[in-house]
């Protein structure tokens, strides 16, 4: 199995989408006070995706009470006419799709312009090799393990071999590169995720369903720390 480098900062990103909208300030204080390192905040359209999430009015309510940062997945269309509101509202990285971008290297700039970190999203079925050309300008790449639109999906086994992919574009080139997985993410899969070389994990439902979730994001942040070794 893969080395991982020990100096490796391992991300916990729970998903607001599974939050307690009833309760979402009660949620947000529950990850500032955990062992979480960001917010992952996914925006859909119901075009790109078959489902309709939170715009601005909610990015600013998670904004006033979080104290982390802001990991901002936009699942939508023409990106580009947002980006700089999404970063007014508040968003430290956001991530497009690959397939939602028809001049991605702009957009790309974009995002950077509006002093935000730049990532991207790919689908299950968006081959790694797609981000070659513009892999040095990311900082964060994002592999879909579920297809785009809905919780509670179930892991597609082939995200491992795409994490190694990346791992293998980014050597010698940008290996400061955050490999990011978002789906069906729990304690029965992040030892083989860090193993695979990804380091930043979206989980929603495993935290938010889960009857003691600062302790189901203790115990993903013991899981990533003991696999430094594997």
């Amino acid at each position: 199995m893969m080395k991982n480098n020990k100096k490796m900062k391992y991300i916990i990103a729970p998903s607001i989408l599974s939050a307690d909208f009833g309760n979402l300030q009660r949620d947000i204080e529950m990850i500032n006070k955990s062992e979480a390192d960001w917010f992952h905040v996914d925006v859909m359209d119901g075009v790109f995706v078959p489902n309709i999430s939170f715009g601005f009015p909610i990015m600013a309510a998670v904004k006033k009470y979080a104290t982390k940062p802001l990991d901002v997945h936009l699942m939508i269309i023409n990106p580009d006419q947002y980006i700089s509101e999404f970063a007014e509202a508040g968003a430290d990285r956001i991530t497009v799709h690959y397939e939602a971008c028809t001049h991605l290297h702009r957009t790309i700039q974009l995002i950077k312009a509006s002093g935000c970190k730049a990532g991207v999203a790919l689908n299950p079925h968006t081959p790694v090799t797609l981000l070659q050309d513009v892999i040095e300008d990311l900082d964060l790449v994002l592999i879909m393990s579920v297809n785009p639109g809905f919780g509670g999906q179930q892991f597609i086994h082939n995200t491992y071999k795409k994490i190694r992919d990346i791992k293998q574009l980014i050597q010698g080139v940008n290996e400061n590169l955050i490999i990011q997985v978002d789906g069906g993410v729990g304690l029965q899969n992040i030892t083989n995720l860090v193993s695979a070389g990804a380091n930043a994990f979206v989980a929603g439902n495993a935290i938010f369903v889960a009857e003691n979730p600062p302790e189901i994001i203790s115990n993903m942040k013991s899981l990533t720390a003991s696999s430094i070794n594997i």
